[in-house]
């Protein structure tokens, strides 16, 4: 009897404990269900409804902060920018414009310029940043990126200053020379000479004129909108053709070789500029009874076989450290040869944005005293042709070195322009 009711106790005792562990875990159960998550910490769950819809859609980096200043929500855009780290807001000046915002309610906005993250050469972010009340608890940080306005903003300003002094050196020009020849009405030699110096600024003002109004178009134009096949050779011809005066004075020898009946697809006009300026400039910066060379071949490209035209000189050269500005506009590497051969300081830049806006680039050699090859590559006319061929025309992929990059090397089958 005893015995039978120490075991009813005993089981009575076991079936209470399993009781009790069993509501012991159904309530941690629901606890550990309820407690939020890290995930949970940024969805809808803690956003008013429909802001992060909203968020999801702005342009602009966009950051939640709670009460604590913990980010409840973050772009992607906002974490690219560094704004964002280990759940918090990493610029100082922004969590102070939050927290005042959290106490007053007041909107507020600042531009700030932050370290960019990744370089080491110092470079800014410039940014605009606006934080504002999201209900009662939150705080909406809305940050855009301002970078590339103001350096748009930049060129701009530096465009317009070089244009107005660019203009005002001919036009100021032009003024002295005509009261000179009021005052020497009675000297019919110096009227000559003076009329003359008339005519060269007069022409320097012309064709700084009709530069800018050739960079405008294209960079504002589409050219494949009008693209047409368009015969290397006449391309070449053309270019000749707009420099033998200049040639022909300084006795400098004009040859033109390379592959025969090669064809790009583009804008006629926007090609026979680009090309005649690089032959201008080789004439130009050239010594007397020297000689330029124009060069025309295919090359393999893993995207298409490349045109590739070279004109070369043998003139002053380009140092290195100049290599890389040749191409700006109103960037002259001989500001006194420019002056006396008239130029603009514009040519390589009209040269480097069609090159651009065809598909393909432009790219310079260049040796002090020994002359310089500028190369621009343009997309093929018609079907890609079979890369795994191979012929005098192909060159290896992997040697970056311009064609004919020797000015005294030779050009194959040369036509000599006299």
């Amino acid at each position: 009897m005893d015995v039978n009711a120490a075991v009813a106790a005993a089981a009575a005792i076991a079936g209470l404990c399993t009781g009790v562990i069993a509501m012991l875990a159904f309530r941690w159960s629901e606890r550990d269900q309820a407690r939020p998550t890290r995930t949970s910490l940024h969805t809808d769950a803690v956003l008013p409804p429909g802001v992060d819809t909203v968020l999801s859609v702005l342009r602009s980096s966009a950051v939640v902060l709670d009460e604590s200043d913990s980010v409840v929500k973050a772009s992607s855009a906002a974490y690219a920018l560094g704004l964002v780290r280990g759940g918090k807001l990493a610029v100082e000046p922004m969590l102070h414009m939050a927290r005042d915002t959290r106490r007053d309610g007041e909107i507020r906005q600042v531009e700030l310029d932050l370290p960019r993250r990744g370089t080491g050469r110092g470079e800014a972010l410039a940014v605009s940043a606006r934080v504002a009340p999201l209900g009662s608890r939150l705080v909406l940080l809305l940050v855009e990126d301002l970078t590339e306005a103001r350096r748009i903003e930049a060129v701009r300003r530096d465009f317009v200053a070089n244009v107005s002094h660019e203009l005002k050196t001919p036009t100021g020009a032009l003024s002295l020379l005509s009261e000179a020849v009021m005052d020497a009405s009675d000297d019919p030699e110096a009227v000559t000479r003076f009329a003359g110096r008339m005519q060269i600024e007069a022409t320097r003002l012309t064709n700084l004129v009709q530069e800018l109004i050739d960079l405008s178009r294209v960079q504002n134009d589409n050219p494949l909108e009008d693209a047409e096949p368009v015969r290397v050779d006449e391309l070449v011809a053309e270019a000749i053709d707009r420099s033998r005066h200049s040639a022909s004075t300084k006795q400098i020898t004009m040859a033109a070789g390379g592959t025969a009946d090669l064809h790009v697809w583009g804008n006629r006009g926007q090609l026979a500029a680009a090309l005649g300026n690089l032959v201008e400039n080789a004439v130009n910066y050239s010594p007397a009874r020297t000689r330029v060379g124009i060069s025309a071949r295919r090359v393999a490209a893993p995207g298409g076989d490349l045109i590739e035209i070279a004109v070369t000189d043998q003139g002053i050269g380009i140092s290195e450290k100049e290599r890389e500005r040749v191409f700006e506009r109103f960037y002259r590497v001989d500001p006194a040869r420019s002056r006396a051969t008239g130029g603009t300081g514009l040519g390589l830049a009209i040269v480097k944005h069609v090159a651009a806006s065809h598909g393909g680039e432009v790219t310079v050699w260049s040796s002090e005293g020994q002359g310089s090859t500028f190369t621009l590559r343009l997309p093929e006319a018609g079907a890609v042709r079979d890369r795994s061929s191979t012929g005098p025309d192909r060159v290896d992929e992997d040697d970056d070195r311009p064609y004919d990059t020797d000015p005294n090397a030779e050009i194959p089958a040369p036509e000599v322009l006299p």
